[in-house]
């Protein structure tokens, strides 16, 4: 029987003391995992906090994720790596630098990143989350990364230079360097003991998205592959729009015999509609989804894109989660009473 999750991303509080109610907090609300943010920031500042923390949320009961947060840049903080090589940017298809995004395929990246992993592995997490992976594209066929890296490569693949807007050939590369990128990280990081799980998004303009999550799980060391279906409050009927993505991501990851993980919006709620929070995740639920977490702790209080009110979310997400735990306690007891009739 699969392993009931449920969670939350937590960000920004690096005070023990605070840190240590927080998780205390969630534990009692009916959470077991957490996934806390390691930026580049934490690397430099908190690296032995973060040991802490990771013992703290691991007494609390929970077990703990450690997400890649803006160390490539968005989505997350503007990648700080720039600063040290600033030949690794990301370049537009149309010319233009992208000011904040590092390329997949630089060997720099790919050796701090490896440096990285060797610092999750130190603070005792068990778990790398690899936070939206993607390579941005606009609406008018512009597209990245184009860097001269990039083209050597596609150059090599395909026998001709990369194109100025996004065309077959460039997408299968795009995808290509994600699943590369990937493969090679993912190998390191299971070297060092580490579990791998990766969230992608929805869109078509991000890359890698729901409807090309084949393309990378076939990595023999991803372990866990999930997406984000945030209906965005949109008026959209939330059950109507998670139950079916998260029911297409849970086919895709048995297909290749991973684990997976759903994230339920909790941030950016208006007020008078935090009840759709429950019906998101019954819908994840529903789908057949056992990891569910909620993007963020406290309805994401600590960000600028938090929720109007954050007591009220947190207290909605509190209760949605009850409920399918009620709901996975009542399908067990079921269970064991037919087996023990027979």
């Amino acid at each position: 029987m699969q392993k009931l999750r449920t969670g939350a991303a937590y960000h920004g509080c690096r005070m023990l003391n605070h840190v240590e109610a927080d998780m205390r907090d969630m534990a009692d609300h009916h959470m077991n995992t957490v996934v806390h943010m390691f930026s580049h920031t934490d690397w430099d500042r908190h690296c032995r906090v973060m040991r802490d923390i990771v013992g703290i949320s691991e007494e609390a009961g929970l077990e703990v994720w450690m997400d890649n947060w803006g160390l490539g840049g968005p989505p997350g903080d503007k990648s700080h790596f720039l600063a040290y090589h600033p030949e690794a940017h990301q370049i537009l298809s149309d010319g233009t630098m992208d000011p904040v995004r590092v390329c997949l395929n630089a060997p720099s990246f790919r050796a701090f990143m490896r440096e990285w992993i060797d610092a999750v592995a130190a603070s005792g997490a068990k778990t790398i989350f690899w936070d939206e992976p993607h390579l941005p594209s606009r609406a008018d066929g512009v597209y990245s990364c184009t860097c001269p890296v990039c083209q050597k490569k596609f150059e090599a693949r395909y026998g001709r230079p990369m194109p100025k807007t996004l065309d077959d050939d460039a997408r299968a590369f795009r995808l290509a360097t994600i699943a590369d990128y990937f493969t090679e990280l993912c190998s390191y990081a299971h070297e060092k003991g580490l579990t791998n799980a990766a969230c992608v998004m929805l869109g078509e303009q991000h890359g890698i998205h729901l409807g090309t999550l084949d393309s990378i799980c076939s990595i023999e060391t991803l372990d866990n592959i999930g997406s984000d279906p945030y209906w965005g409050y949109s008026g959209v009927n939330p059950y109507e729009f998670v139950y079916p993505r998260a029911k297409q991501n849970l086919e895709i990851a048995a297909r290749y015999g991973k684990d997976h993980n759903i994230w339920i919006q909790a941030y950016n709620t208006p007020r008078g509609r935090e009840e759709e929070i429950v019906q998101a995740t019954e819908a994840a639920y529903d789908a057949g989804a056992r990891t569910i977490l909620a993007w963020g702790y406290f309805g994401s209080i600590s960000n600028d894109y938090g929720a109007k009110n954050p007591y009220l979310v947190r207290a909605t997400m509190n209760q949605a989660f009850a409920r399918i735990w009620s709901m996975e306690r009542d399908r067990t007891l079921a269970e064991n009473r037919a087996a023990f009739r027979r």
